[in-house]
């Protein structure tokens, strides 16, 4: 998020002084996703299709949107809970199918696309979005057939609030119940540091010419990857530094992890089960049952 510095120069000492390694979760450890205008620029990615940083390319949606139909039992008015929906790309597809969808997201812009994206297909009686951070979020009791937490998005967090959310979601669904996890495969995660740095006037860190500083460290004795971004507003003068952690799991750790929340049983997946998406060797799923 913005950091309110006397100077750039001040900026530039705190980045000569940082921590190394880097301390994972400071400042949260995440994106600033409920900035209303970084919010929008992720939007943005979100719905470019020449990418798949935020969101995969539309074919490739409609492929896991089948693999989960046939996995999570789904069908007509099925209750689906999708954690961190963002722009409700898978949400409004199970819509379109027939379920009935609660995305939680705590993204302003990509909210407002989903309820708007919703209307256009004319299943807004059928979807129900909330622009809340889901660790706060009431997700109720036993009241979903399945749930959706994917693309990565439980590795933002650390491993208490990580379990905190599992075992949410398995209070929240009816017995038989099924979560869908995506997370990366641990073993494929890079494990080199690295720095980079780059210029533009467009793009995630802003619409104005901006300096682009960045590092990505591995953390072996926590499997953690930390990324740091240092942004400079070359035309205002504005800073921002975030911190970037990601916690990766073996498989058996995650499994464990799940039973711990209360799953049953829970299969693994790897690779997608070979779908042609064009990352789906660095995934593995997982499929708990309540």
């Amino acid at each position: 998020m913005p950091t309110d510095t006397n100077s750039i120069e001040d900026f530039l000492w705190r980045i000569y002084r940082r921590p190394d390694p880097p301390t994972p979760w400071l400042n949260d450890g995440n994106l600033p996703w409920n900035d209303p205008d970084f919010s929008r620029r992720m939007l943005r990615e979100h719905l470019d299709q020449s990418h798949g940083a935020a969101s995969r390319a539309d074919p490739e949606r409609e492929l896991i949107v089948n693999w989960f139909w046939e996995k999570l039992a789904l069908g007509k008015d099925k209750q689906v809970l999708d954690v961190t929906c963002g722009p409700g790309l898978y949400a409004v597809e199970l819509a379109r199918r027939g379920c009935l969808v609660e995305g939680i997201d705590f993204s302003p812009a990509s909210i407002q696309y989903a309820r708007d994206l919703a209307a256009q297909h004319q299943v807004s009686f059928r979807c129900r979005f909330i622009e809340q951070d889901v660790r706060a979020a009431d997700f109720g009791e036993e009241r979903f057939d399945a749930a959706l937490f994917i693309y990565g998005q439980l590795a933002v967090f650390p491993r208490e609030q990580a379990q905190e959310l599992l075992a949410k979601i398995a209070r929240a669904l009816k017995p038989g119940g099924m979560l869908c996890v995506e997370l990366l495969d641990q073993d494929k995660v890079d494990k080199n540091n690295s720095n980079w740095w780059f210029t533009d006037n467009n793009g995630l860190w802003g619409d104005q010419p901006f300096l682009h500083l960045g590092e990505r460290h591995w953390l072996p004795d926590k499997n953690i990857a930390v990324e740091q971004f240092f942004i400079i507003d070359l035309e205002h003068g504005k800073t921002m530094e975030i911190n970037l952690s990601d916690q990766t799991y073996a498989v058996s750790e995650m499994v464990q992890e799940l039973s711990r929340a209360g799953f049953e049983t829970v299969d693994v997946y790897k690779n997608w089960s070979d779908l042609p998406v064009y990352d789906e060797g660095e995934w593995i799923v997982y499929v708990a049952k309540k």
